[in-house]
């Protein structure tokens, strides 16, 4: 980020000295013949400015401030975020052994909730190339696919049926040692294009086009399961969100002192969310049925976070800071359990729709280094 490269206290200082050396140069002193000589002997003799070269004058910019003259900055980072929040669903519960779990219902044992994913961590790639007139124009890429989460419930003793169930569908356990397993695993890549004007040394303005990939998957089975059952399940869903839109946002420098600064970042934008789901199921005689829907829907993603940074060379620096991301109106698999029906006598399925009203929150680190040339 071109602003952040520009130091004004140092800049300041390497414009002054170039100043001072074109004011003590052959011309600034009347002795224009100097000059006109640019023969290796005159330099030999010292007689020629230090700010020149004997062949072709260099430019008074990459004197003053070797920084000021990059044109490309490229930062790679590593990404750790704790994906947090997910649709709210009972996914399995206990009904005692004596009960009819296709006609009574039991206090819940495991909720969608439950299936924390914890951290997960990926690549994080940006390009910036500084254009003319204070704007720039940047690239930015990363991928977390991650974060898992499993949870086995069972088997009970006594002996109570663990249950399942969703319009139409029922499933339990059918043998004293059987347990019930979920498995939640969720990706999440990213794309964007931006445009950024520096008003100022201190701030930058930006505005763009972002895509963002959110991918969810939620399998049920049951464990240990026969050899010939082998790769079995009676449940999996799997969403895909493929968000388009613009966003704006902001960054700039809110400390500094000697090699060590400070930026903060904040990004919003309305998106147009294609979300699709496709839910696999088990009925009576074991073979999979599928179905899928998909609808298209408003989103919401935003962005902030915090960067310390020290400079190392010239040049390079070192990055650590703080990553947040909210994303509202996506689509996520546990939110499509009510959205499948089934008929168990006739042994058929079909999907609802799509249900596309959830929230999901990120959150952690990123650390890095920044090069510019």
């Amino acid at each position: 980020m071109r602003h952040i490269l520009n130091r004004p206290k140092l800049m300041s200082f390497y414009c002054l000295v170039g100043l001072l050396v074109l004011a003590t140069t052959p011309v600034a002193l009347g002795q224009d013949n100097l000059i006109a000589d640019n023969s290796p002997a005159a330099d030999q003799e010292g007689l020629l400015p230090p700010s020149f070269d004997t062949a072709v004058d260099r430019p008074l910019e990459s004197v003053c401030c070797p920084l000021c003259s990059s044109r490309w900055t490229v930062s790679t980072d590593f990404i750790i975020l704790d994906r947090i929040g997910t649709f709210n669903q009972t996914i399995v519960e206990r009904v005692p052994l004596h009960e009819d779990p296709l006609k009574i219902t039991g206090p819940e044992a495991l909720n969608s909730s439950d299936l924390q994913q914890g951290f997960a961590g990926g690549p994080k790639l940006d390009l910036i190339r500084h254009g003319d007139s204070g704007y720039d124009l940047e690239l930015s890429y990363f991928q977390i696919d991650g974060w898992s989460s499993d949870r086995s419930i069972g088997p009970d003793t006594p002996f109570d049926w663990l249950v399942m169930r969703s319009p139409g569908f029922v499933q339990t356990n059918q043998q004293t040692d059987q347990a019930m397993v979920w498995d939640y695993t969720t990706k999440l890549y990213n794309a964007e294009i931006n445009v950024r004007w520096n008003p100022s040394s201190r701030v930058t303005m930006l505005a763009g086009f972002r895509w963002m990939n959110l991918g969810e998957h939620l399998v049920g089975t049951l464990s240990p399961l026969p050899s010939e059952l082998a790769g079995w399940h009676f449940w999996n869903t799997t969403t895909t969100n493929n968000l388009y839109g613009l966003q704006i946002g902001a960054d700039g420098k809110i400390f500094e002192r000697g090699r060590f600064s400070i930026d903060w970042l904040v990004k919003a934008g309305i998106f147009d969310n294609n979300a699709e789901q496709t839910t696999e199921i088990s009925v009576k005689d074991k073979e999979q049925r599928s179905a899928s829907a998909s609808t298209n829907a408003a989103a919401f993603v935003g962005e902030t976070g915090l960067q310390c940074k020290y400079q190392v060379t010239e040049r390079l620096f070192l990055k650590l800071g703080y990553e947040a991301m909210w994303l509202q109106g996506v689509a996520l698999a546990p939110g499509q359990i009510q959205e499948t029906s089934t008929d168990m006598n006739a042994k058929t399925m079909q999907v609802l729709g799509v249900n596309s009203g959830s929230g999901v929150f990120y959150h952690g680190a990123t650390a890095g280094l920044e090069y510019s040339f």
